[in-house]
């Protein structure tokens, strides 16, 4: 059901440096970028997206949304928030650790890009 994420961008080449550190830091590789000067990250089977909004309008962050990055470990998870707080994220929530609820036990570490789109990586604890 899944095929990609949007985000948009109100300075392209600053969520380049900020989304090639997250995705980096977890063993992507460093954007490609389109005729229309979008940022593209394919990942683990995944596709990521940054692009300035094509109505010329300024880009805003969704209320509510939260994009999910799937994490092999807490200590990947540990380290896409470190680089990412290190390349213009915010962190927010609560510090990086282990959240119980109906899904099980999930290591759970939240940033907001340059942007202030919502992103969390998200490891499930025991698999």
């Amino acid at each position: 059901m899944y095929s990609h994420n949007m985000v948009g961008s109100n300075d392209i080449d600053r969520s380049k440096k900020f989304y090639d550190a997250l995705f980096t830091s977890v063993g992507g590789k460093e954007a490609m970028i389109d005729d229309k000067g979008r940022l593209i990250y394919a990942h683990n089977g995944g596709m990521f997206l940054v692009t300035p909004p094509i109505d010329g309008e300024p880009a805003t962050h969704g209320n509510g949304c939260t994009v999910g990055f799937g994490m092999e470990s807490p200590e990947q998870a540990d380290a896409w928030h470190k680089a990412g707080a290190a390349a213009g994220g915010k962190e927010i929530e609560d510090p990086p650790g282990v959240r119980s609820g109906a899904m099980g036990d999930l290591y759970l570490a939240y940033l907001r890009d340059p942007d202030g789109n919502k992103l969390c990586a998200l490891h499930q604890m025991g698999s």
